[in-house]
């Protein structure tokens, strides 16, 4: 049997009759925020039950303004993918995924998930107050693994994550750790479970390169385990190394959706230039 290039697309797993197993369909999704404005009596009991009830009318008095954080987005992601969400700051990527994960109501269309869809992100939220190894069980059980399995795993999340590679931090209070150490414990307890949808918002952006390299390996796992993976990031290298297919936002809308080395050169050429290391100012010559 010939040998399949490390670089070559992943077969995606199909049905009996070859069909792509869909995973994620959203269709024609927008997604709205209302702010709050200055309109008088807006923080009275009475005008918020007046908002409720007549919400258009009430919107209008009380100021609010609405921003279209996601417009019309349309897309399938099938089984065994892995992909990336790119787009400037501002453009919708956050809001997309927390309304997959079912956190965020949709104002128009649909969001069709096989099985539950888990959120991954820098603000995934763990027991300040609790030891790592607390919050590793806690994580478990709330991912709805069982204590057993929790505890046969829980050596290989805490190595997995680098937290005690400087000293006996996983015994202490997470409030006490760094935000990259928390962001690596979480990756970690989320990465030990394979997800029918794993949902990563920038998780990756704050470990050193060595926890980066694990991390994207653990991606190409949970792909051949026949999950499918969104990674949110501005580092393109990391969607480079991790996906094979690219969603690209930009003002909430679907840009470009396509191969990632495709769109990334398009979106590239939108923001400037590739990933790439400054270059060091030149001392100037003294006088």
């Amino acid at each position: 049997m010939d040998d399949v290039p490390e670089d070559a697309a992943p077969v995606l797993p199909t049905t009996a009759d070859g069909e792509l197993i869909p995973t994620v369909v959203c269709d024609g999704v927008d997604i709205v925020y209302r702010v709050n404005g200055t309109g008088a009596g807006r923080g009275t009991a009475t005008a918020a039950l007046n908002r409720i009830l007549r919400r258009e009318k009430a919107e209008k008095a009380a100021g609010v303004r609405k921003v279209h954080a996601v417009k019309k987005v349309s897309f399938v992601a099938y089984k065994g993918e892995a992909i990336g969400l790119i787009g400037t700051n501002g453009s919708g990527k956050s809001t997309l995924l927390k309304a997959v994960a079912g956190l965020l109501p949709v104002e128009n269309g649909k969001i069709y998930t096989h099985g539950q869809p888990s959120l991954l992100g820098v603000n995934a939220a763990l027991m300040g107050d609790l030891t790592g190894e607390r919050n590793v069980f806690l994580g478990g059980l709330a991912m709805g693994m069982s204590r057993e399995e929790v505890k046969a795993r829980y050596q290989d999340i805490v190595d997995f994550s680098g937290i005690n590679e400087k000293g006996d931090f996983i015994t202490l209070p997470m409030r006490t750790y760094s935000s990259g150490m928390g962001a690596r414990l979480r990756f970690s307890i989320a990465a030990a479970k394979d997800h029918d949808v794993l949902l990563i918002d920038e998780a990756l952006a704050t470990g050193d390169r060595s926890f980066q390299r694990r991390s994207e390996e653990r991606i190409r796992e949970l792909r051949k385990s026949a999950g499918t993976v969104f990674l949110v990031s501005h580092n393109n290298k990391s969607i480079r190394d991790t996906c094979d297919r690219v969603l690209w936002l930009e003002r909430g809308e679907l840009r470009m959706d396509g191969p990632t080395e495709q769109v990334l050169e398009a979106y590239e050429a939108f923001t400037g230039g590739a990933d790439k290391p400054k270059a060091k100012a030149k001392p100037k010559p003294k006088a």
